[in-house]
């Protein structure tokens, strides 16, 4: 189902850097998720994660493995920056 939220911009930046990251086009996965979690930890009205919660937790942190590193990030940007500067050059 689709819907329309508010999210500030550093929120939906930071949304489409971790799509990005993981190959994925947009970020409705990720708020899915995001829901999943909130709704399997605060859903219940307990004040304990549920089991389900903290395996959603543990899903949602081995789904991070193989994402870059702050070193290889900086250089794909330097890259970046140097073939958007090669392409503006007459």
């Amino acid at each position: 189902m689709r819907t329309t939220i508010e999210i500030d911009d550093t929120k939906l930046r930071k949304l489409r850097e971790l799509a990005a990251r993981r190959g994925e086009r947009g970020y409705s996965r990720l708020i899915d998720e995001a829901l999943e979690g909130y709704l399997a930890e605060h859903g219940s009205g307990a004040d304990h994660p549920s089991d389900e919660a903290k395996e959603a937790r543990i899903a949602r942190l081995l789904a991070l493995e193989g994402s870059i590193g702050e070193e290889e990030a900086e250089a794909w940007k330097a890259r970046i920056r140097e073939s958007r500067r090669q392409w503006r050059a007459p």
